[in-house]
């Protein structure tokens, strides 16, 4: 049988192999980000949220030359389309400005908080734009079916 001296001895060598984990785990969460990698980070995220930028008026372009050559269905497509273009360039102004946020976290805890904001305000965009795309679909199904109805009656009416 073991005495309590001899649990104590065994848990304080465990204690004290464990000790350099336990703080390092402590000093991390305190971890200064060096100044010059938040400012490398910065100025990269710059560059790409500039090309972003770049790419976007690009595809406005020509999504704007698509709409003046074509109407009718196609101009519903453009603009979905155009939707889509909008919708991936908010993402990337939004991932941009998070990466600079993130850069400009002096430490572990703060880059954590400033993580979890962004998820949740990314879900909140998510939703809404599930929302409206729904609502959207649906109109578009429902104008369809309404002119299909109306063809369809015009073609009837001049048969009988």
């Amino acid at each position: 049988m073991t005495t309590e001296t001899e649990t104590n001895s065994v848990l304080n060598t465990v204690k004290e192999a464990f000790a350099p984990v336990t703080d390092a785990f402590k000093n991390l969460q305190n971890l200064e980000v060096p100044e010059a990698a938040r400012e490398f980070v910065k100025k990269t995220a710059g560059t790409a949220k500039e090309r972003a930028a770049d790419l976007h008026a690009g595809s406005e372009k020509v999504t704007a030359a698509i709409e003046t050559a074509v109407t009718g269905s196609v101009s519903e497509a453009a603009k979905i389309s155009r939707n889509i273009q909008d919708a991936i360039y908010q993402d990337a102004e939004a991932f941009f400005a998070g990466i600079d946020k993130l850069a400009s976290a002096k430490s572990f805890n703060e880059a954590v908080q400033i993580q979890s904001d962004m998820l949740r305000s990314r879900g909140e965009v998510f939703v809404s734009r599930a929302k409206a795309s729904t609502e959207y679909l649906g109109k578009l199904v429902a104008d369809g079916a309404k002119t299909a109805q109306d063809n369809f009656a015009k073609v009837y009416n001049k048969t009988a």
